[in-house]
């Protein structure tokens, strides 16, 4: 055991099963051993690659969708442009770079970071010299105003709870000990709880696995709130699917393969696949206007990627051309992160013209 593997172990036999969004809570988060408070994830020499890391491209477009959602929103001034879970900073530096290209757009940013990990706070530190970013620890941080919010792979590491269908109903599977052998494993709340799993999944069969992401839901339901006082639009990317269905998908990640989700806690990356249809659901509820999900590969063609990548190949030799089109590629292809990643947006009510996803 890894020393948060024993502070869990200690946790469980004081207090009994906990949770599988309790587990991964503490293995990404805890302050002392969780994976993202002591080490740069990313990259080749990571365990992931996210979009902003494959190419410039990525960033800059959405730096440019902000631009343009801005002036829908009649080019307020300041506007706070907000990124959840900003990674190493490199979507926000390439944004911001596109974005200067508006320069009244530029000049009316307050850019905020919403990142708890000390160590990816001084990445982004380093990344973002001279934009002089505000750092928060929660959304509800972020001062009142018209708003912009990125959220780029987040929602997939916001801790799910998982539940299962027994023959007698629904119950929460939970993190247990085996007292044979000191490692962890699920086993089945004694409570049935069919209330907190999807109406849609209720009846699936027997042996069916739902996930819910409370922490997600209530991250979409903050950000609408805001909406419905402030002007402001959300652009959520992630990987997922926009069909509530039964399935668990909680995985974790190491030195980009796959990984026990409970050996070694805090020393892989642990996530789960996004269900849209349940934020929509949310988003439904708040009456805030809805546009998407629609795959990563559509949204980034409607916002002129391929003109961009002829942009830069007309100025690249040709191994760095033939990169661009790599690029291209992994961020559109359908058997890449084109057709996989989906693209919500949701805005005020007054805000309509949302590019994109006409």
């Amino acid at each position: 055991m890894n020393d948060l593997a024993r502070h869990l172990a200690d946790l469980i036999r004081a207090r009994g099963p906990i949770s599988v969004a309790h587990y991964m809570a503490e293995a990404l988060g805890h302050p002392r051993w969780g994976y993202y408070m002591n080490r740069d994830p990313f990259g080749q020499r990571g365990d992931f690659v996210t979009a902003p890391e494959v190419s410039q491209m990525f960033g800059e477009l959405i730096g440019l969708w902000c631009a343009a959602v801005w002036e829908a929103m009649g080019a307020p001034d300041p506007v706070h442009l907000v990124e959840i879970g900003p990674g190493r900073g490199t979507l926000m530096a390439d944004a911001l770079r596109a974005g200067a290209t508006v320069p009244a757009f530029r000049a009316a940013l307050r850019v905020h970071l919403i990142e708890t990990s000390p160590f990816l706070r001084e990445r982004q530190r380093r990344t973002l010299t001279g934009v002089g970013p505000i750092w928060h620890d929660s959304f509800e941080q972020v001062p009142r105003g018209p708003i912009l919010v990125i959220a780029n792979e987040l929602f997939d590491a916001l801790p799910v709870r998982q539940f299962q269908r027994a023959a007698d109903g629904w119950h929460e599977r939970l993190v247990d000990l085996d007292s044979a052998d000191d490692r962890f494993r699920l086993v089945l709340a004694p409570t049935r709880c069919d209330g907190l799993v999807p109406p849609s999944l209720r009846n699936a069969p027997p042996g069916s696995v739902a996930e819910v992401c409370p922490a997600g839901l209530a991250l979409i339901e903050a950000l609408a709130a805001r909406f419905d006082q402030d002007r402001g639009a959300a652009l959520v990317i992630d990987y997922g699917v926009t069909e509530t269905g039964p399935g668990e998908t909680l995985q974790a990640v190491r030195a980009h393969a796959r990984h026990d989700v409970f050996r070694e806690p805090g020393a892989a990356d642990i996530c789960a696949h996004v269900d849209f249809a349940q934020l929509v659901a949310v988003l439904e509820s708040k009456g805030v206007g809805i546009y998407g999900p629609i795959e990563q590969g559509r949204f980034l063609d409607n916002l002129g990627l391929r003109v961009r990548a002829a942009m830069l190949k007309r100025r690249a030799a040709s191994e760095d051309a033939l990169d661009v089109d790599r690029a291209v590629e992994r961020l559109t292809g359908t058997d890449q992160m084109g057709r996989l990643f989906k693209v919500l947006a949701f805005a005020d009510r007054a805000t309509t013209e949302i590019p994109a996803f006409a």
